[in-house]
């Protein structure tokens, strides 16, 4: 009985770090790589726990089998080390799945708003990119926007690329900077008045929304946001076509 006290004790004590360093990892990823909302549009809340989750007790759970008060304290040092490195180990590549699966821009996509993610994105092909969107972003997703076809040709190839798996907003040759396409996005977007007839039980969450822009109802446009799990919908500031704030309501 005193030999599973101590081992509880130690496990506690094990398991108390292993929650202050997936606490850290938690302000990496949520303060960096998946800011609001993009933690609930592409699922990067539900990916970081199972990934934290399985570390946070793994390392407990095999401090709890290994742990005996009366080996050797090198042999016990050794045994931590280890179980230490392999803790460490499996959540460096759980954070690496998380950072590999980052969104990276929001994409205007011709009548919506799109979340692009690096996995989606091939490298190769990032130098057709402008220039200034050859790197993708590590501190949350940037507005960028598609530029119109070319012609029909061109219209046809990419939505037969997009069906065979390659979405618009992750070809780079069509990417241009958000401002390119401020025209083309106020033009697309709908008055933020709608929402409140098209969805009357949700006037108070709006009406929220609405007030974190600091503008008035028709000051406001509003486009559907596809991400990679849900879809949402973004105001945008009239004038500029900027995002402003987001809902989770499914406005397409």
């Amino acid at each position: 009985m005193q030999n599973w006290k101590r081992r509880l004790r130690a496990s506690g004590i094990h398991l108390s770090i292993s929650l202050c360093v997936a606490s850290l990892a938690a302000i990496l990823v949520f303060g960096l790589w998946y800011p609001y909302p993009y933690r609930e549009i592409s699922g990067g809340r539900a990916l970081f726990f199972l990934v934290a989750g399985v570390d946070v007790v793994m390392g407990p759970l095999i401090t709890l089998i290994i742990f005996n008060s009366t080996k050797p304290r090198q042999e016990m040092a050794m045994d931590f080390t280890v179980v230490g490195l392999l803790q460490m180990a499996a959540l460096s590549y759980g954070l690496w799945t998380v950072f590999v699966a980052r969104p990276v821009h929001l994409v205007f996509e011709y009548s919506r708003m799109s979340v692009v993610h690096a996995i989606e994105v091939d490298p190769v092909f990032l130098d057709k990119a402008p220039a200034s969107l050859q790197k993708l972003p590590v501190t949350g997703p940037t507005a960028i926007t598609l530029r119109p076809f070319r012609d029909a040709a061109e219209e046809f190839d990419a939505t037969m690329a997009a069906i065979g798996g390659v979405p618009l907003a992750a070809r780079t040759d069509l990417w241009r900077p958000y401002a390119d396409g401020t025209v083309r996005i106020l033009e697309a977007a709908k008055p933020a008045a709608d929402l409140i007839s098209r969805f009357p039980n949700h006037s108070a969450l709006i009406g929220s929304a609405i007030e974190r822009t600091g503008k008035s109802i028709t000051q406001l446009r509003t486009l559907p946001l596809v991400g990679r799990d849900h879809v949402w919908t973004v105001l945008l500031d009239s004038n500029t076509a900027e995002p402003l704030e987001f809902l989770p309501l499914d406005s397409l």
